[in-house]
């Protein structure tokens, strides 16, 4: 425990307070689940590091152990180090609370400034998890149809149609299970003309330098990872609300929800700039976050696993049909419905695609997440299991491939599942 206790920086206890006596588990217990988390890791095989090759077939197992690696465990220390990853912050959801969380490490090497429950992460694509539900909430008003070609909520920009869309076309749901044709694209932008606009990117037009929101094969004929179709959803959600992505967003779910450290503005104001984690590259080495001003809705949200474990248990309490601040228990029951097969050569998880939600499992064992990683590095996955109201939200600032991150939710998984 020696070497843990050296990048500790600071621990808060969440405790049940409004479980019965019955339910309600004691500090010392909740201490214990901490340190079997905290010295429960074992190692990931299924990537290697060197050459970035997945070993497809070990993929459907990443929340198991074999004996052996169970009788070799690690502990979060030693494999921070390992993974060069400067901080972590986790939050544990047990019962639909938030049972512990505590922040590890530095929240960038060149400072040594530790890691806390306040520090704020980029939440990178699970940012796309919020813009699914900010959509499904319109198509639960009645103001967008789920099924309906885009263009006919569109006014001021409008989804180019070319030889693809004749017969099929650009629809919310296909853009948000990654069906829509469109390309997969990052973004980038040319520093001499200027800084693009939302229109800019969707267009591909300087001084934009992504490929253009333009279907590429037939919508709805397969799967394709693509960041600039959840920039059309932005862009539909402000259109058909009058507002910006970042009202809507504190309207609908950060206010409700009291995620006072989350936002989609970026940069941070100097009051939160004080609180950021830095990115970190694969060698350990801090650099200057690389965050996209206008397009948001792929990637734009930061904040902490305090506050995104809040945004995991409304989903799971809507689930069960306690609770409707965001969705109604019947579209959350809809998000978490099955909608198509994920080739894994394609993205090498073993998830099938919900509505706008990577989902596995099923029973007591269906668990929901979005992963994602953000350039130069800053990586976050939350995990939630609602048939059993536990979960967990690891946010670092490495890349690594967001391995470390795997690791850690997998000892949740078996401290609180198994």
């Amino acid at each position: 425990m020696s070497k843990l206790k050296s990048i500790v920086s600071i621990s808060v206890l969440l405790l049940p307070l409004f479980f019965s006596c019955s339910k309600q588990r004691t500090r010392a217990s909740i201490e214990q689940s901490i340190r079997r988390v905290e010295n429960g890791l074992v190692e990931q095989r299924i990537f290697d590091l060197e050459t970035g090759v997945i070993k497809f077939e070990l993929m459907d197992g990443i929340f198991q152990a074999d004996k052996a690696q169970l009788a070799n465990r690690k502990t979060l220390a030693e494999r921070m180090k390992h993974y060069n990853t400067p901080g972590v912050s986790i939050a544990a959801i047990n019962m639909n609370r938030i049972e512990w969380a505590k922040g590890y490490g530095s929240m960038d090497v060149n400072t040594g400034t530790p890691v806390s429950t306040e520090t704020i992460f980029e939440g990178a694509s699970t940012s796309k998890m919020l813009t699914a539900v900010l959509a499904l909430h319109f198509v639960q008003e009645g103001l967008i149809e789920l099924d309906a070609n885009v263009n006919n909520h569109l006014k001021s920009w409008q989804m180019p149609e070319n030889e693809f869309t004749v017969k099929e076309k650009v629809t919310l749901r296909r853009l948000l299970t990654h069906q829509a044709g469109l390309p997969s694209t990052n973004y980038d932008h040319d520093e001499n003309v200027g800084y693009p606009t939302l229109i800019d990117v969707l267009n591909g037009r300087s001084p934009a330098l992504n490929k253009p929101a333009m279907p590429e094969f037939v919508p709805g004929s397969r799967w394709q990872y693509s960041n600039i179709g959840y920039n059309v959803i932005q862009f539909l959600i402000e259109e058909v609300s009058g507002k910006s992505f970042q009202r809507v967003a504190e309207e609908i779910i950060f206010n409700p929800l009291e995620m006072k450290s989350s936002t989609f503005v970026y940069p941070l104001d100097p009051e939160r700039r004080k609180f950021e984690a830095m990115p970190h590259d694969d060698e350990g080495k801090s650099r200057k976050p690389v965050m996209h001003l206008t397009a948001l809705a792929q990637g734009g949200l930061t904040t902490t696993p305090t506050d995104l474990a809040k945004f995991i248990i409304e989903l799971m309490r809507s689930y069960k049909g306690k609770s409707e601040k965001m969705l109604s228990r019947e579209m959350t029951r809809r998000f978490f419905t099955k909608e198509c097969e994920i080739d894994q050569e394609k993205f090498p998880l073993p998830f099938y695609q919900g509505l706008g939600v990577f989902l596995m499992g099923e029973g007591k064992n269906l668990a929901f997440t979005h992963p994602g990683n953000n350039y130069p590095g800053l990586n976050c996955w939350p995990m939630g299991w609602p048939e059993r109201g536990t979960g967990a939200v690891i946010m670092c600032n490495a890349g690594m491939y967001g391995i470390l991150n795997i690791e850690i939710v997998s000892a949740i998984n078996r401290e609180y599942n198994q």
